[in-house]
């Protein structure tokens, strides 16, 4: 509980400044991080170097460092994005490309799926889209419990219907896409062991969800990667809408999952600084496997 309180209370506090200034000290507790060992560096520091044998040891260390600086961001601006005034948070938001491959897939009565992997500032995607649409996402809630209402407000203030993680869920996922509405799913979380299938990510099998490519397979929706790229020096946010490929739809699970990772990949290579790095992504090892994380 008094944790929860003190990161409420933080929050609070930084959302009474300007992004700018936000994203300032969130480089600086990024480079923090980066000054010692723990968990957040010893992570991001192993996935680097799991998915990038191609950089020398200094671009490696360059990116490590770059990331938890974007991390640090990320963890900060959550007083804004969860507290502001959405309007506020929108105007933040200073261009986005392929909104209109969007619009014209609704426009023909499709619903639509935006895979949104942790890239950027991707709460801003459900804000921006649940203002013009109406978006259902899942919700897992966090490991400290005192910050879920919070959180569940912050998301849900634009009009975003949160559903949990579970059959349920699922069942609220398929009724959205079938009256035409979005869809908001976060594809790069490892869905726990005997819930995915192992497909390669960078060329490191992962564990990776099925139920966006059921859902892809559904004639009426359509797919799309999405990610919200942090702009230099707190000027905001640009956010992307790309199809995402067809044979996300294989109806061969590994296929499917493939070449999903293959497209949040895509996605990553483009921002690799701003990808959650730190996330245990390879937790969950094929039979027989030896662990990746110490």
């Amino acid at each position: 509980m008094i944790r929860a309180f003190l990161a409420k209370l933080l929050l609070r506090i930084i959302s009474w400044f300007p992004l700018s200034f936000t994203h300032v000290l969130g480089r600086l507790l990024g480079r923090f991080f980066n000054s010692f060992s723990n968990e957040l560096s010893r992570i991001a520091r192993r996935n680097i170097e799991l998915c990038f044998p191609e950089l020398n040891e200094q671009q490696r260390s360059d990116l490590v460092r770059e990331s938890l600086m974007q991390t640090g961001m990320a963890i900060l601006e959550c007083g804004a994005l969860w507290l502001w005034p959405v309007e506020r948070v929108l105007k933040k938001v200073r261009k986005v490309s392929g909104w209109e491959l969007m619009e014209k897939a609704r426009a023909e009565g499709k619903g639509v799926v935006f895979a949104a992997p942790h890239l950027g500032a991707w709460e801003v995607i459900g804000l921006y889209s649940a203002k013009r649409s109406p978006m259902t996402c899942m919700y897992r809630p966090p490991r400290l419990t005192g910050l879920d209402q919070l959180i569940r407000k912050g998301r849900g203030r634009s009009g975003v219907a949160l559903v949990p993680t579970d059959a349920g869920g699922v069942r609220a996922l398929y009724k959205a896409l079938s009256r035409g509405e979005i869809v908001g799913i976060l594809p790069d979380q490892d869905p726990g062991r005997g819930a995915g299938v192992f497909a390669p990510f960078f060329g490191i099998d992962a564990n990776t969800m099925t139920l966006l490519p059921r859902l892809a397979g559904k004639s009426n929706t359509t797919v799309f990667m999405a990610y919200a790229e942090r702009l230099s020096k707190g000027r905001g946010y640009h956010i992307h809408i790309l199809p995402a490929p067809g044979c996300l739809a294989d109806k061969d699970s590994v296929l499917a999952a493939t070449c999903l990772n293959n497209a949040v990949e895509k996605c990553v290579r483009a921002l690799p600084g701003q990808y959650q790095w730190a996330y245990r992504r390879f937790k969950n090892r094929p039979e027989g496997e030896k662990k990746l994380y110490g």
